[in-house]
């Protein structure tokens, strides 16, 4: 991938984009040409058959400090009483994280906002064991958004999501880690190292397959019809079958030798 963006940086390690949000003078402040910017260069890597998983972080100290206030709230407020202001389509954006290659957030410093909630629907989060995070909406004068309040209870459950979204309150990464908000939470200097790991391995896997389990997951994860569930399990192991990555798979166990899948 060769495009160049204003507001983040994309870079090519083997297998795996890393994606820096890079505006780090506003510890990363999120613009909605910021997300258009990361629509564009995960759809471009989607469709990248070299690029097997996508790692997202920020320049500098922080991750995302949630919005940029000037660039988005202030218009809101400005916007005349007979005009109604324009709309983001904000389940797009989860949407294209369920749908998309395998996805890790490597969150080096605060993730505020919508900081955090836009990279709920990642597959994996890593966190710097002393990073900021916080779903601080209700402080705002706001809710949650892009599904947080699905994917807050979904990581932590009921009570924890519960008084995240209605504290506003601010955890450090080891805290988050403890309540399952991020999955793991290492040393401030290994974030990058360790997400860029579980991509690679990550990307070692049958790419159909891997976009076949997201879809299995995002469609189940709270559908109680088993038979429902086993039908599209069903379904999905059907397409499954007919692909050259399951032929090279069982190739690569009978001749004793790792697959190659791209």
């Amino acid at each position: 991938m060769s495009k160049q963006y204003e507001l983040i940086l994309t870079e090519q390690r083997d297998a795996v984009l890393l994606i820096t949000l890079n505006r780090p003078d506003r510890m990363n402040a999120w613009t909605p040409a910021m997300s258009a910017e990361m629509s564009d260069a995960i759809e471009a890597a989607n469709a990248d058959d070299s690029i097997g998983a996508i790692v997202v972080t920020g320049a500098g100290r922080g991750f995302c400090a949630g919005a940029d206030i000037g660039a988005v709230f202030e218009k809101n407020l400005e916007e005349s009483a007979d005009k109604e202001p324009e709309k983001p389509q904000v389940g797009d954006w989860v949407a294209l994280c369920r749908r998309s290659k395998p996805l890790i957030a490597a969150v080096n410093g605060p993730s505020i906002g919508v900081g955090l909630t836009m990279i709920l629907p990642f597959d994996q989060i890593v966190a710097s064991s002393t990073a900021k995070l916080s779903a601080r909406f209700v402080k705002m004068g706001l809710v949650t958004e892009l599904a947080s309040s699905h994917y807050l209870i979904s990581r932590c459950g009921w009570g924890a999501g519960s008084w995240l979204a209605l504290s506003g309150t601010t955890i450090l990464g080891d805290e988050a880690a403890q309540l399952g908000l991020v999955d793991r939470a290492v040393e401030p200097e290994r974030v990058l190292e360790v997400a860029m790991d579980m991509a690679t391995e990550l990307s070692g896997n049958p790419p159909a397959q891997l976009r076949f389990v997201k879809e299995l997951l995002t469609a189940n994860a709270v559908e109680t019809d088993l038979n429902l569930i086993q039908q599209r399990e069903h379904d999905l192991l059907e397409k499954s079958y007919k692909t050259p990555d399951h032929a090279e798979a069982i190739a690569a166990f009978m001749e004793k030798r790792p697959p190659v899948f791209r």
